[in-house]
């Protein structure tokens, strides 16, 4: 039986086009969020399963590829649980692993630590249009930087990275989970369903405010609560300043440094930026992950109509695995969605070398070709990208080939009975 071409569902190959955009934008990304002071570091794919389901990664804990334990570990007979037969599983996100890293080696890392981390994740989800089951995502997190200078410096390093990519007219979309709750709070929702709540909230840019409405009542919460909750966005959409609106609504509920930290936030990303984007207030703006704890914002390309990157500050995380909380924060750029966009886009990447292809009649050899290497070995030094390969007997279609790889230059190299001629058309 033949084996089969095609790469696992969800999954893809990349072509040498996409590979040259791919490495350009991860080398803009890495050379803006180093002016930053972000440090790369690396960590494994895998992870201890119990990490991976730790109840804080929302829905993606659900989509976790699990690994089955191995050798004489792996008893099946035995088994009756999962637990029985699995103990590690592929990364869903970045964040997780990278709590473990630094609360495994904090003592050699400087404080507070801003961390940059490159790498595939996996995640059992349906495909679609900018969505695969395996992605890369690339991130930026602060630890142990309480104040708001964490998530102010983070956005503004997202925003330059998009900014250097070419994108404009983008916005970045910003709230708080203490504002969430204390929304929630306020109009007699028990703190034990507030997750459920968000999670409808969540499609209010889908289904409207009126579609919230009626999600919530068909889940059997109080009319009275839903009616009063509904009203406070209601109320916000006759606000002039929705945060300050808010501030003075929940007082005595919400803790009267949210709206001041989210107002100056915002505040200091718009005097700063260097790109063309807008900041904006999105009091429905929820995040999957139920780790956050505070600050949480998302990144909206309008080319591609959905969130393009997202984050949020997680200061109860590390405490997970040593017993004592550290500040965290962090935003994660939507590295594939970008790439699409690019792709779409026709993008070309800026300052490619010269390309020149050496085409080399079969038949020389020896000292002849020799020559021909030491020639392509002087161009590379000089800064021209050469390709030596052997001519093919339709040389006018390998040229066609080779010009729509970016090739410009075309030498041909005969046997010595020929004499070497230099071409930059295909015949």
């Amino acid at each position: 039986m033949a084996l089969k071409k095609e790469p696992m569902r969800g999954m893809k190959d990349i072509l040498p086009e996409e590979m040259r955009i791919r490495d350009y934008v991860i080398g803009v990304i890495k050379e803006t969020y180093g002016g930053f002071g972000f440090h790369s570091i690396e960590t494994p794919c895998v992870e201890n399963i119990a990490n991976l389901t730790n109840k804080q990664g929302g829905d993606n804990e659900k989509l976790i590829y699990k690994i089955l334990k191995r050798g004489e570990k792996l008893n099946l007979a035995d088994a009756s649980k999962e637990e029985d037969v699995v103990d590690s599983g592929l990364r869903y996100d970045l964040t997780v692993p990278l709590v473990r890293y630094y609360s495994k080696n904090s003592a050699q890392l400087p404080s507070p630590f801003k961390a940059l981390q490159i790498g595939n994740v996996w995640r059992a989800e349906q495909p679609q249009r900018g969505r695969y089951r395996q992605f890369m995502q690339c991130d930026i997190d602060i630890f142990g930087e309480a104040s708001n200078l964490a998530e102010i410096e983070l956005l503004l390093a997202a925003a330059a990275t998009l900014g250097r990519l070419g994108f404009q007219g983008f916005q970045i979309r910003i709230n708080d989970r203490r504002l969430l709750k204390a929304m929630a709070s306020y109009s007699g929702f028990p703190e034990e369903v507030h997750d459920s709540v968000f999670i409808i909230l969540d499609k209010m840019d889908k289904i409207g405010l009126e579609g919230v409405e009626s999600e919530l009542l068909k889940s059997g919460y109080d009319k009275e609560w839903v009616d009063k909750y509904l009203g406070l966005y209601r109320g916000l959409e006759q606000a002039e300043n929705g945060i300050a609106y808010l501030g003075e609504v929940l007082e005595g509920v919400l803790d009267s440094s949210v709206a001041g930290n989210l107002q100056e936030i915002m505040d200091s990303v718009r005097a700063a930026k260097s790109s063309d984007f807008e900041v904006v207030f999105d009091p429905s703006l929820v995040r999957g992950m139920s780790y956050y704890t505070g600050t949480i914002y998302e990144i909206a390309i309008p080319e591609y109509g959905g969130s393009c990157g997202g984050g949020g500050r997680y200061d109860k995380m590390v405490g997970r695995f040593t017993g004592n909380d550290v500040p965290a924060c962090g935003f994660s750029i939507g590295f594939e969605r970008i790439i699409m966009l690019l792709m779409e886009k026709g993008f070309q990447v800026p300052g490619k070398p010269k390309m020149a292809a050496y085409l080399v009649e079969k038949g020389v050899t020896g000292q002849a070709l020799c020559d021909v290497i030491a020639k392509a070995q002087e161009a590379r030094r000089d800064g021209t990208q050469v390709l030596v390969v052997h001519m093919n007997k339709n040389k006018k279609f390998q040229k066609e080939k080779l010009m729509a790889e970016g090739y410009e230059v075309f030498e041909e190299f005969y046997k010595e009975s020929l004499k070497n001629k230099t071409k930059t058309e295909p015949e």
